[in-house]
Order: structure tokens, then sequence, then C-alpha cells
């Protein structure tokens, strides 16, 4: 999950940031989507820092940026009808006695955009998904979609700015054509029409944007920050009725059944549109009751994708071989005869754990058909035993650790097996690598590489050993000097001074991420206090469930890691929360807080995690409820309401004088 974290990290830089692709959008979604399966597999090595934590990516150089009014939630997905039934329950739960009804939309294969239009109507500005909360500005190359208004004769009543929500896409005739001009001039051919369109809506020629001939979908109106009609549906009809292109295969679905029928109806006719589809979406109509369903950190409540069944293709398992993770749990993988499918070389495949090899019995030498989940994550779906000749051999998990040799365990009541050994160098340089995160103890220049180095030359054995490190014998490892041996070191004596929180979610125990380790932090205060106290004490902190509170139990009970902690208490670490002021004591304690506007010493996150260090909250709009509204530089609508409502408004020096009571 690591090296898949730090590859799609890569990948990202070179497409968002460079606009380089190293590798097809399919190939990119089909990294994402197995890191996406394996966390949900094994929540226990989730990492807040995880590119899958992402809507998107980070915005590109070349265009300036703009901060979404509200921001741009990417969807849940789903892959087969009885996952959407289980969605329509939650839905029936959060609704109580209320029965929802849903839209259907064609999930168009693009990229979402944001247009703004002035209180007159004009085409103010536009901007790309970005990450979900800033995009880059394109305007320029959206005004040239002839399908999207540039100026609106109905402005649906607004006092302030219209926001328009859509997907950009490159129509099939659009795509050909581009492609056959590319190969004509020797240039490489674009994978699919996502991939274009992405591409172009990022050029810098706008003329040339012009001349590729994209089109867009119009999706969601936003007037004065809200929904201006009563349901989905009457919004889609405004957006027609004010000139945008509206997808005209939209339907209304009063039940689960006619979801199903109109599932079925898309999943042949999807070939003849002329524009490329990845599924359907499903909105629950009623703008109030989708509030009142609201919305996970990633996701709406009240909304879901559908995706059609994958394509399928067999080829023969030459090699099935074991990974080792950060909490020395063993993986086994599937080494196959490279095949195509979906448009992309699949030539591996996560066979999960022991147990689901044995329930499929996948042998090497196996042919098989494998398909890619919801048309990306490649798995193996049953063997081809027709096929067999004999030769195949079962798979036996290895009684030792391929990395170590230390001897492989697996507890009754789960069915990953694991390695015991402390100083097991996949544990250890994984370790290392989460203890120095940006959300851990923070130390800069302690990357893969070096870490690698470090524990191949046994200079770190464990985590305590890095506080002994002297500049010099880093300083001859590869690709090191003098001055970036000192830097690093330097940074590792000043990751001393970080708070319990960092420090407890630096060690890497099961299930306890930044959330819960900053919750532990705030209640117990220090390291003895976590480490003596049993699993009820635990419990009664807010936010922390029994798989959390039984792994910090274990944790703390084995020997060899409170050994670990009393090293690192050596080297200097006090393990003790840095901040003890008790919420109530705080300006903050049970407000709530809007941001608004770009703040110049504070990112948005940062602003965020200020506020409920010191028992705030944030939230996305502003109501008579808000106590503040904070705003920097170019704030936007919410400004205005916080004015019109009397809700106190800081700006950056004021908030500044806030954070130092």
């Amino acid at each position: 999950m690591e090296a898949l974290r730090k590859e799609i990290a890569y990948h990202e830089r070179k497409y968002y940031v460079e606009s380089d692709p190293q590798i097809s959008d399919a190939e990119f979604d089909a990294l994402m989507h197995e890191l996406v399966e394996l966390e949900r597999d094994h929540p226990e090595l989730a990492s807040p820092d995880s590119p899958s934590c992402r809507v998107g990516g980070a915005p590109v150089e070349g265009f300036a940026t703009v901060r979404h009014r509200r921001a741009l939630m990417s969807l849940d997905n789903c892959y087969a009808f009885t996952e959407f039934e289980e969605f329509h329950g939650r839905v029936l739960r959060g609704l109580g006695d209320e029965q929802p009804e849903y839209v259907a939309e064609l999930k168009i294969d693009g990229l979402s955009i944001s247009v703004i239009y002035d209180k007159a109507g004009r085409l103010l500005r536009a901007a790309t998904r970005g990450d979900g909360e800033t995009g880059e500005l394109v305007t320029e190359n959206v005004r040239t979609i002839r399908s999207l208004p540039l100026t609106l004769d109905d402005t649906a009543g607004a006092d302030d700015e219209v926001e328009v929500r859509g997907e950009v896409y490159l129509p099939r005739a659009s795509f050909d054509r581009i492609n056959q001009s590319r190969i004509q001039n020797g240039e490489q051919a674009f994978a699919n029409p996502r991939n274009a369109a992405s591409g172009t809506i990022r050029m810098l020629d706008s003329r040339e944007v012009a001349r590729r001939a994209l089109d867009v979908f119009a999706y969601t109106i936003l007037v004065d920050g809200e929904e201006p009609r009563l349901t989905h549906m009457e919004n889609m009809q405004l957006l027609g009725q004010m000139g945008f292109k509206v997808n005209p295969h939209l339907a209304r679905c009063q039940n689960v059944d006619e979801v199903q029928a109109y599932l079925d109806r898309w999943e042949t006719g999807k070939t003849g549109l002329g524009y490329d589809i990845d599924g359907v979406v499903l909105k629950v109509n009623s703008v109030r009751q989708q509030r009142l369903l609201g919305a996970t950190s990633k996701f709406p409540r009240w909304a879901i994708s559908y995706k059609y069944p994958a394509m399928q293709a067999t080829t023969r398992i030459k090699e099935i071989v074991v990974q080792v993770g950060r909490t020395g749990a063993l993986t086994p993988v599937a080494v196959l005869e490279p095949v195509e499918l979906a448009g992309t070389t699949v030539a591996r495949a996560t066979l999960h754990n022991e147990d689901e090899i044995r329930r499929k019995d996948i042998r090497v030498g196996d042919a098989v058909l494998i398909e890619k989940g919801g048309e990306i994550i490649p798995k193996v779906v049953k063997v081809l035993e027709e096929q067999r000749t004999g030769a195949e051999r079962r798979f036996r998990m290895p009684e030792r650790c391929p990395e170590c040799g230390a001897h492989v365990q697996r507890s009754e009541d789960e069915a990953v097996s694991r390695c015991v050994g402390a100083s097991c160098p996949a544990k250890l340089r994984e370790s290392i690598l989460h203890f120095a995160s940006r959300d851990a103890m923070d130390i800069d220049g302690l990357g893969d590489v070096l870490v690698g180095q470090l524990v191949e030359r046994k200079l770190v054995q464990d985590l305590a050993d890095l506080y002994a490190l002297d500049a010099g014998p880093i300083e001859s490892l590869e690709r090191m000097g003098r001055k970036s041996a000192t830097n690093l070191v330097t940074a590792i004596r000043e990751s001393r001074n970080r708070d319990l929180g960092r420090a407890l979610y630096g060690l890497g125990i099961r299930y306890v991420g930044e959330k819960a380790a900053r919750i532990l932090a705030d209640t117990f205060g220090d390291i003895d206090a976590i480490t003596s106290a049993t699993l009820d004490e635990l419990l009664k902190a807010e936010g922390i469930g029994e798989a959390v509170g039984g792994s910090v139990v274990a944790f703390f009970g084995e020997e060899q890691n409170r050994r670990l902690v009393e090293k690192l208490r050596r080297a200097g670490i006090s393990f003790r929360q840095l901040r003890r002021t008790a919420p109530a004591e705080t300006p903050f304690a049970m407000k709530s807080f809007v941001l608004t506007g770009t703040l110049s010493r504070h990112s948005r996150e940062q602003a965020t995690k200020l506020i409920e260090e010191r028992g705030g909250k944030v939230t996305g709009s502003v109501s008579s409820k808000t106590s503040y509204v904070v705003a920097g530089a170019d704030p936007g609508s919410k400004l205005a309401r916080a004015r019109s409502l009397g809700v106190p408004v800081l700006d950056e020096n004021a908030f500044e004088k806030l954070l130092e009571l």
C-alpha cells in the first residue's frame, strides 16, 4: 500500500502539476482503485495522507488557481444492484420515515468544471475540480465550448453570483478526428476521450482548444451557494431553461424497481450514445432530503455512482509471490501472463489472503478468468478447471517471512498472516517512513531511498535509532552530502518537539489514525496514562471504539513496544501533549467557524486544524448559528452573507490574536 501511494503521488504530479502523464488515465485509475480496495479491506493500514483521501489532484502550474465556494466532492461507487440496495437502506435510515425519490443520470466520462456567472449573467470564471477545494482557472478554454452560454438572460433571481457545475467531455467523433490527425502527424494517439478532454482543457493555447470541439453537460446549479429549487429534477429543468445543455436521458425513479429498469436499459444502450459513459449517477431528488442526509468527509450520502460489470479476460498464473506490509501483513499476489483488459495491460492481481486462494482453489499454473472490478481493479474471478493439465501447484503461505526469515503467525480471528519479526526490514522501512511522515513526526528529508539505505546498512534498527544518527555516516550514503546530512540530523532533532498526538500516530499502532491519536492525546495528556489505561478507560474517550481501544491495549501490552517507547523517551521525545488547555477554557470552545478567502499564514487545512485543536469546529456554510467567519484575501459570498446575518467577521490579524489567547 505504501508503494502504491508513492507511485500514485508520482503520477499525480506528472499529470496534474507537470501536464506530462507517464501512464494512461486507465492505468492511473487502476493504481488508485487498487489502493482504495486495499484500504477498505485493511483499514488498519489506511493513512490520512493517502492519495485516496483526496477528491482529485494538485492544480497544475501555468494556470492561476481559485478556491471553490463549495467543495466539488467525488461520489462513492457501487458495482452491483445489491450494493445500490445497501445504499438505499442507508438513505432510508437517514431519512427516518420518509421515502426518497431518485434521479438517474448517465455518468459522462469527462472532467468536472465549475463555471461562475456574475450578477449580470456574464461568464466570470471557470475552474477545474483540482483537488476538490482548489481548482485551476481555465476560463478562456471553457469559453470555447460552444454549447456553454457566455451570458445568461435569466439568473434565477440571484442576488449574488450563479455557479453551474458540469462535465466537460470530448464526443467520439471529435476524438476519432483528433487521433487520426495525431497519427498522421507522427504523434501518439490519445488512449481515450476522457484523457483527451482532460489534456485539452489544460492547454495554454485556447485557439487549439477551440479546434478540438469540447462539449459539456451541466448537472448542478448553485444560486447564493444553494440549489434554487426544491428538487434536483427541477434544478436540471431550470438549467435547460437557462440555456445549458442537460443530458436528455435523465429520469425520475420513484422506487428501486424503476432504478433497476433504468440501469438495465443503459447497460446495453450505452454503446450508441456518441460519447462515453462509465456508469450511472443516482441522486436523491429532494434537495431538503439531500441536506438532511449530509456527507462524509469524502462523499455525499445522498448520491452514488453505479458502475457497470467489468470486462473480463483469460490468462494464466505464472507465480504467486508474497508481499510484506508495514504491519507485517503478508499478501499473496498473482503474477500473470500479461493480458489486455479494458484498455490496459494486466500483469498482476491481488489474491487478498490464503483463505481466498483456498476458497477459489487457485493454483500456480492455473488458467483463470480475470476482470477489473468496477472496470478498474484486476482480480481473479474463477479458475478454469477444465484447462488444468495436472502440472499446477497448490500455494502455501510461507512459514517464515520472505523479507527477514522470522516466523509467520495468523490469529484465529483474522484472515491475514503476519511476520512477528520486530526488526523485519519490510516493517522497519515502512514504519520509519510512517513515523517521519508529515502528519506524524514530520521529518523533512527522510525519504524512501534514504530510509532503505539506513535499514540496509543497519544504521537504524528501530525508530529510536534515528535520534542517535550523526551527519558523518549519513554523508557517506548515496546522493547525500555534508549539507544534506546536516540538514537531516537537524530535522530529526527538531522532531523531538512534536506533541503527543503526532508521536502516538507515528508509532503505527493498528487502527490508530491521526484523529484517534489526537483524541487519545487530548484525553490522557501523556503516554504513561495511555500505556496504563484499561480498555474501559480508553472507551470513555469520545470517538474511541473497541477496535482502536483493543489495539492500543494490545500494543502497549507487548514488552518490546514498551521498550521502544522508553528508548524514544530517552532520545528526547517527551510524549506529552504540548497544549493541555481544556477546550472549555478557550475562546474556540463550542464555537463554529466558517473560512472564506485565502489566508497568508495558514492553508485552509492548517487553519481548520488549529480551530479544532482548540475545541471549535469548522463548517462549510454561513448560518445564524455560525459564531465567526474568518475572512482572508478575496473572500467569496460567505462574507456578504455573514454581514447580512450579523455574524462576527474576523480578518487574518484578528484570527491570529484569537489563536494566541
